[in-house]
C-alpha cells in the first residue's frame, strides 16, 4: 500500500509512525514532511499546491491519501474533493465538511441546529459589537471565527485581558480576515474524544486530555499544546455512554442530514459540565499533541483501518487499545507562544529509553545534529500500567532531552485529575 501523509508536525510524525508499525505493508510519502519523518518517510518534491499533490499521487500510484494537517482540507478545492474527482482514497473530509474547524461560526450554528449541547454564543465584527456582547460578564471566551493553529481562542478572566485580545484579532487582525465569537464560559474538566468516521458509521477511540497554557497550573498564554494524557480508563461510569447518544452520534447523523460527506478522524473538544458534557469545538482531523499520546496505544492493523475507512469500510474490528496509561510531553522553544527562536542545538535524544520521541519542530543542520526549528519543538512519550507511573516515565526521559531556552511544564498528568 502506498501512502501520502500531508502535514509536517508531531502528529504527522505519530501518524506516519502507526502506518510504519502497522501489519499492512506500507510504502509511505510525506509532504512537506521533516527531516525526522523522512527517516520512515520518503519526500515529496512538489510545489505545495493542491494541484501538485493530485499530480504527485498519480503519477506515483499512491493508494490512499491522509490529510494530517487541518489547513489542506480547506485550501483552493480541498484536499480531499480534490482527491475524490481524481478516484484516490483519502483519510479526511471534504472542504465542505471540513468547515466545521475552519469557520468557529459554522460550528455553532450545525450543533444549534441538530440539539447538540453547547456553550451560549454571539457572532462580531467589531470591538464594539464584541463588547457589547461580552455585556461585563467575565470569564468570557473569545474565538477567531477561522483557523489559526489552535491559537485563535482566550479565555478572559477580566475586561484588561479581553481587550488585549480583541485588538489583536480585530484590531490588528493576527489571524487575518474574520468574525469573531463571543461565547459562554463553561466550567468543568475537559476531554477530547476521537471518531473514526465514515459516513453514517463511526468508531469512538481512546480518549484524551490536553494542556493548551503554556505555564505550570493552567497559567500563561494558550499555545497549541503543552502535552496530553490517554486512557480508555478516562470513560468513567456511563461517560462513554453518555458522550455517543448526546454528541457522537448526533453529530453524525447531523452531517448525514446536512448533506455533508464526512470520511475521516473528527475531534471533540468537550467540557464536561454539571449539565453534562458540552462540545467546545470541533476539528475534522487528530488534535495535537493528543494524537500522540493516542497513536502509541492502538493495536491492531492501523493502516488497513484508515485504508478501508476511505474507501467507505469501517473495520472496528481491526484496531483496539492497549491498557494503561500513555501521557505525550512537549519541550517548547525559547519564546513561545509569543514567538519561537530556532538554531538551538538538541542535545540527549539518543538517551531516551522506552519512550517515543515525535519532532515538531526541529531539523537537521549540517553535523547532523537535530536542531530547533518551531514553537513546539518536541514530544517524549511514555506508558504506564497507572497514570501515576506513565508521569514519572515520561518525565525521567524528558529530562534527558536538553536544548538552549527550553521551556516544559511540570504538571502534565497531574494537573486537572
Amino acid at each position: 500500500m502506498k501512502v501520502l501523509v500531508v502535514g509536517k508536525g508531531g502528529r504527522e510524525h505519530a501518524i506516519i509512525t502507526a502506518l510504519h508499525e502497522s501489519s499492512s505493508e506500507t510504502e509511505i510519502f510525506s509532504y512537506p514532511g521533516s527531516d525526522a519523518i523522512f527517516s520512515i518517510a520518503k519526500p515529496v518534491d512538489v510545489d505545495g499546491s493542491i494541484g501538485s499533490l493530485i499530480d504527485f499521487v498519480k503519477a506515483n500510484e499512491i493508494d490512499l491519501c491522509v490529510a494530517g494537517e487541518e489547513s489542506y482540507l480547506v485550501k483552493d478545492e480541498g484536499l480531499a474533493n480534490a482527491c475524490e474527482a481524481a478516484g484516490i482514497p483519502c483519510w479526511g473530509p471534504p472542504k465542505e465538511a471540513a468547515q466545521l474547524e475552519a469557520s468557529k461560526e459554522f460550528a455553532k450554528e450545525f450543533m444549534m441546529r441538530h440539539s447538540i449541547p453547547t456553550g451560549g454564543y454571539a457572532s462580531v465584527n467589531s470591538v464594539e459589537e464584541a463588547r457589547a456582547a461580552i455585556d461585563g460578564k467575565y470569564p468570557t471566551v473569545l474565538k477567531f471565527d477561522g483557523l489559526a493553529a489552535g491559537k485563535g481562542v482566550a479565555v478572559c478572566l477580566d475586561k484588561a485581558s479581553a481587550e488585549e485580545f480583541l485588538d489583536e484579532v480585530l484590531g490588528q487582525r493576527k489571524f487575518g480576515e474574520g468574525r469573531l465569537l463571543v461565547e459562554e464560559f463553561l466550567e468543568g474538566p475537559e476531554i477530547s474524544i476521537f471518531a473514526s468516521v465514515v459516513d453514517d458509521e463511526y468508531q469512538i477511540l481512546a480518549p484524551a486530555r490536553d494542556y493548551k497554557r503554556i505555564y505550570d497550573a493552567d497559567e500563561g498564554p494558550n499555545t497549541g499544546g503543552m502535552g496530553a494524557v490517554s486512557s480508555v480508563e478516562m470513560f468513567e461510569g456511563d461517560l462513554r455512554q453518555v458522550i455517543d447518544e448526546t454528541i457522537v452520534r448526533p453529530t453524525v447523523d447531523g452531517l448525514q442530514r446536512d448533506g455533508l460527506p464526512y470520511r475521516g478522524f473528527l475531534y471533540f473538544g468537550l467540557m464536561l459540565t454539571e449539565q453534562g458534557p458540552k462540545v467546545i469545538e470541533y476539528n475534522c482531523r487528530f488534535g495535537d499533541p493528543e494524537a500522540e499520546a493516542v497513536l502509541p496505544m492502538v493495536t491492531g492493523d492501523f493502516a488497513h483501518h484508515v485504508f478501508e475507512g476511505a474507501k467507505g469500510n469501517l473495520d472496528s474490528d481491526c484496531i483496539n487499545f492497549a491498557s494503561g496509561w500513555s501521557i505525550c510531553l512537549v519541550s517548547a522553544s525559547a519564546g513561545y507562544p509569543a514567538s519561537s527562536r530556532s538554531g538551538d542545538v538538541i542535545s540527549g535524544l539518543d538517551a531516551v529509553e522506552n519512550a517515543r520521541v515525535f519532532h515538531a519542530g526541529t531539523k537537521q543542520n549540517a553535523a547532523g545534529q537535530f536542531e530547533t526549528a518551531g514553537g513546539r519543538v518536541l514530544v517524549v512519550v511514555a506508558n504506564g500500567a497507572t497514570r501515576e507511573e506513565a508521569v514519572v516515565n515520561v518525565y525521567r526521559e524528558s529530562d534527558k532531552v536538553t536544548f538552549d531556552g527550553l521551556q516544559r511544564r511540570t504538571d502534565i498528568g497531574t494537573r486537572n485529575f
